[in-house]
């Protein structure tokens, strides 16, 4: 018997002793080892294994060696082994495939690779047999001037196939600064950027993540929009585009049994009105088959939900670039300006057992030295303690990083993240997110400054030294007094310091205090509320700054603020309507790409935009929105009632605080799935 047999550099090298093993093993055990002609690099090596399209190239070669000679592939070498069994795990043929689907992030490699849903995802529809899912990304600036002048079509990184070739091309909307990066993927792809301009021989483009919340900026580009949790209906879609493709349908055909399906919107199946003062008077389907209310999609059995045992593990260093172990969704605090927090309910837990099993595989099968737990607020998972000391006493000593975010500071947090990080480099974050009590208490943040002093004061004698402070500014009742509470808060920290003896303290203090500005998103109790002008936002962040000049401890505070400039922008995109996708097109026409990054983005071209289309910000930004106005989002039904969202937005008014969902149940309406913390502890 006979095996293609890849040596590997290292066994031409430094380790030919284990090549000459390797073949006198073969002998005495009855095979033959026939090696590959003209064999190169694995891909494993630094300058290769920095550019993934060069290291897939260089392992499909002797992959397809083995495959036209009909035999397996042997090869000893470690990390030959690792790279080889990666990339053909990736690869599968086309001829056995119904449905090719290309999942898209619109920015660089690095970011989009850290990004969980799309795993998820990933490992779901590869586990299909009949579908072969690949990845695309946005091409940087150098390499998409490049593919416009040699007129190279955007393709998909495990087949280099042009991305116009798939059925679908799925594409995640996690911030409203990616919208002109759509375009780009959309032109480089070939596909007309208007979905009413597409044929037949054109994927059908499908957006899904937090900004399908308001789909309808983005809703002349696309074809579809999938609400709510990939894990739950995905696979019918799959189906119905199986079915239609086999008998011949056409492309609206299948839009039409999409639209069936529950919690799928397609754009073109509805038509908007408008009254005289540019706001919506109605918003109705067109066509039969499309729904009047599109139900948000949930996973109510987060423990048996899909789940990645063998993530994709990136050839260059990602953004974040370890494991990912997500132990809930969902969040039971309530904050009133948290978009997620009121998306993703009910709360709904993975069983520890389950998280303790994920844990061992995904290391195991990845490699990755850190792992780190994902949630909106992990101190709230109710099995925390359990998992984490798991972590601790199983990985720990193995040289394995262990990231614990979203903790609420208390004496377990401390003496957890004190056995896991180095106390004298790491810092501590607070969210207070507002200065002033009356402030936390319209948001609903549910902390008070003695929380706040309490916690800081546990760290600094446990000690630590650096605190990270993040508030918002701009919030809806905001005074001046409001504001100047935030550095007062901060120096009462530092103060707190102070307070432990010289001797006993780790040096000085540093607390570094972030404030972004406040963008009111759909689905929020402040979706009503009024932004403000780009010079509004930067004076009240000068009347900030001022007051940390004036503070006692001001050589231990340091102030930082977002740009106001990129704020207007997500305002309008994030409560904006159809009428919105011109400036998108007009700027992206303009140049507007990576508007995310600070040093690419260019406001004096969006602001052209804004002016050649005749698109006013104020009316999408400046006005506090009546209770009665319809959304552009009203049509999505994601469980929370207008009503509870309304009675948040008064409670705010008043400075009223709603309990979080352990301590009592608000009757937000996500209770009608039976699931969740909404059952817990319940009969």
């Amino acid at each position: 018997m006979k095996y293609s047999y890849y040596p590997g550099c290292t066994l031409r090298t430094k380790a030919k002793d284990l090549d000459e093993y390797a073949r006198a093993s073969a002998t005495a055990l009855g095979f033959e080892l026939e090696e590959i002609e003209d064999w190169q690099c694995c891909g494993g090596v630094y300058p290769l294994g920095t550019d993934e399209i060069a290291t897939k190239l260089s392992s499909v070669r002797a992959l397809n060696a083995a495959k036209e000679k009909g035999q397996d592939l042997i090869t000893v070498c470690s990390a030959c082994h690792h790279v080889l069994k990666r990339v053909n795990d990736d690869m599968k043929n086309v001829e056995d495939i119904d449905v090719r689907f290309a999942m898209c992030f619109p920015d660089v490699y690095e970011i989009g690779m850290s990004h969980l849903g799309i795993q998820i995802l990933y490992d779901m529809f590869n586990r299909r047999e009949d579908v072969w899912c690949e990845r695309v990304y946005s091409p940087w600036h150098d390499l998409d001037k490049v593919m416009r002048e040699q007129k190279i079509p955007l393709f998909a990184l495990e087949s280099q196939d042009p991305v116009k070739e798939f059925d679908f091309l799925g594409i995640t909307l996690q911030y409203e600064m990616c919208y002109t990066n759509i375009l780009q993927v959309l032109d480089l792809s070939g596909i007309p950027l208007a979905a009413e301009e597409r044929t037949d021989e054109d994927p059908i483009v499908i957006g899904g993540g937090p900004c399908t919340y308001n789909p309808e900026p983005l809703a002349e580009f696309f074809d579809l929009f999938y609400m709510g949790e990939g894990e739950t209906v995905y696979d019918e879609l799959l189906d119905a585009y199986k079915q239609n493709k086999k008998r011949g349908g056409t492309r609206k055909e299948f839009l039409e049994m999409a639209a069936e399906i529950e919690g799928i919107y397609v754009p073109a199946f509805y038509d908007v009105t408008y009254k005289e003062d540019g706001t919506i008077e109605s918003f109705r389907p067109n066509n039969p088959h499309a729904k009047e209310k599109i139900k948000k999609q949930v996973v109510m059995d987060m423990s048996s939900a899909t789940y990645p045992e063998k993530p994709v593990v990136p050839f260059i260093k990602a953004t974040q670039d370890r494991v990912v172990l997500e132990i809930q969704r969902g969040c039971i605090r309530g904050c009133r300006f948290c978009q997620a927090g009121m998306l993703y309910r009910p709360t709904r837990e993975k069983d520890v057992e389950v998280l303790k099993e994920y844990a061992y595989k995904m290391l195991k099968n990845t490699g990755h030295e850190e792992i780190s737990l994902s949630s909106l607020s992990s101190s709230d998972y109710s099995h925390l303690r359990e998992l984490v000391m798991f972590l601790i006493e199983n990985f720990k000593s193995q040289g394995i990083n262990i990231s614990l975010p979203s903790l609420r500071i208390d004496a377990f947090s401390l003496d957890v993240m004190g056995q896991v990080q180095d106390i004298r480099k790491s810092s501590l974050t607070f969210a207070p997110e507002a200065g002033s009590q009356r402030m936390r208490n319209v948001i609903n943040k549910g902390l008070t400054e003695d929380d706040i002093l309490g916690g800081a004061g546990q760290a600094f004698d446990g000690g630590w030294n650096k605190v990270k402070l993040y508030f918002m500014l701009g919030l809806p009742t905001e005074t001046e007094e409001d504001m100047r509470a935030i550095p007062e808060l901060a120096d009462r920290i530092a103060r707190r310091y102070y307070e432990i003896p010289k001797d006993q303290r780790n040096g000085k203090c540093q607390i570094t205090t972030s404030t972004s500005f406040f963008i009111p998103k759909p689905f929020t109790p402040f979706q009503w509320a009024r932004m403000y002008t780009n010079e509004e936002y930067i004076s009240r962040a000068a009347i900030v700054k001022h007051a940390f000049n004036e503070q006692l401890n001001r050589k231990s505070l340091r102030y930082n603020w977002h740009d106001a400039e990129v704020t207007v922008l997500e305002g309008v995109f994030a409560r904006g309507d159809r009428k919105t996708a011109a400036v998108i097109k007009e700027a992206y026409r303009l140049g507007c790409l990576y508007d995310s990054w600070s040093d690419q983005f260019d406001n004096e071209k969006w602001m052209q935009a804004f002016e050649n289309t005749g698109i006013d910000i104020a009316f999408y930004n400046h006005r506090e929105r009546p209770l009665d106005e319809v959304f552009p989002w009203d049509f999505i039904d994601i469980g929370v009632t207008k009503e509870f969202l309304k009675r948040e937005w008064n409670q705010a008014m008043n400075a009223e605080v709603t309990p979080n969902c352990r301590m009592k149940c608000s009757g937000c309406g996500v209770a009608k799935w039976k699931g969740g913390v909404c059952v817990e502890n319940k009969n």
